[in-house]
């Protein structure tokens, strides 16, 4: 009985742990969705838009550089490596969530031709391994195995990140031809300004929300402030709130314009794209050129071998 009684309580005291563990995903999930990228993706079901512009541009309006370095043409079923570049100035500070500035962090995303894939980890040859660092790639999503992301990383250690990617095999694979294809690549440095959601993030310039005069300035006790604006057209008054990060460009006393800047822009980072071009190329494509060059090599030699045999008879004739 008391085994029994022992039982329904363990019972009881599990039910209860999952149901808090569950309580607390959901409220802490939520804002590291929001913290990161990469969570983003659940949002979109292609990450290319049909205007070929990359989601991401979406939440980094900042427009940055980006390169992406690959070999013009592979070989079925091989291994290569994708560099994405995205270069920025290592000294600069970001606005971190908490207000307080930190270095920046980068992120990428790759999208391959239909068939290319992150290659498997017993596939990848040493050296790619050793430029590719601790980094952990995965596919856009289940359906989407051609497309790669990354990050967050730190920018300082990565802002070179070496995609290991294996091309198909037309032989085995159906969908996979010997073409040229296109590369695109999205990459961004620094935090976003707008969460997946569409909120601000506070890595961005915050506008008034009415025309008036600036009756109060309040500085929140976690860092921040209280903008009391009395709004010339209703009197009433109206508070914006700006989080932590942003420095005020205005005071007290002073009259504003409905979107008129209260802050400066904090935000360092940005997001680029850019695109290469890579060939599927047939191996027996390879061996008839070679074939070609040799045979063409060859005749070059028989041709001066018989000129100079030419040459020696008409010596030869001239002689006697």
């Amino acid at each position: 009985m008391q085994k029994r009684k022992l039982n329904t309580l363990l019972l009881k005291w599990l039910t209860r742990s999952i149901s808090l563990i569950s309580i607390i995903n959901i409220l802490v999930w939520p804002s590291i969705s929001e913290a990161y990228p990469i969570f983003a993706q659940q949002g979109y079901e292609n990450p290319r838009e049909a205007t070929g512009r990359i989601v991401c541009a979406n939440r980094h309006l900042a427009k940055k550089s980006v390169d992406i370095e690959a070999p013009q043409s592979v070989l079925p079923n091989t291994v290569f490596e994708a560099v994405v570049k995205i270069p920025y100035d290592l000294q600069v500070k970001q606005v971190l969530a908490n207000g307080k500035k930190g270095s920046l962090n980068v992120g990428a995303v790759l999208i391959l031709p239909e068939g290319f894939e992150l290659a498997p980890t017993d596939r990848i040859p040493p050296e790619i391994k050793e430029k590719m660092g601790n980094l952990f790639f995965q596919p856009y999503s289940t359906e989407k195995k051609n497309i790669l992301v990354i990050g967050p990383v730190p920018g300082k250690k990565y802002s070179e990140i070496v995609f290991p990617i294996l091309s198909p095999d037309p032989a085995t694979n159906k969908e996979a031809f010997f073409l040229k294809y296109p590369i695109y690549v999205g990459g961004n440095r620094g935090r976003g300004q707008i969460y997946p959601d569409g909120s601000k993030s506070n890595n961005t310039v915050y506008n008034a929300s009415a025309t008036g005069k600036i009756n109060k300035i309040l500085r929140k006790e976690k860092g921040g402030y209280e903008i009391v604006i009395n709004d010339i057209s209703d009197g009433h008054e109206v508070i914006d709130i700006i989080p932590p990060g942003p420095e005020l460009i205005i005071s007290e006393g002073e009259s504003v314009k409905i979107d008129q800047p209260l802050t400066n822009n904090p935000n360092v980072g940005g997001f680029g794209q850019g695109d290469a071009e890579i060939v599927l190329q047939d191996p027996l494509r390879l061996q008839g050129l070679l074939f070609f060059f040799g045979s063409v090599i060859l005749a070059q030699i028989f041709l001066v071998l018989k000129k100079k045999q030419f040459e020696k008879v008409q010596l030869a004739e001239m002689n006697f």
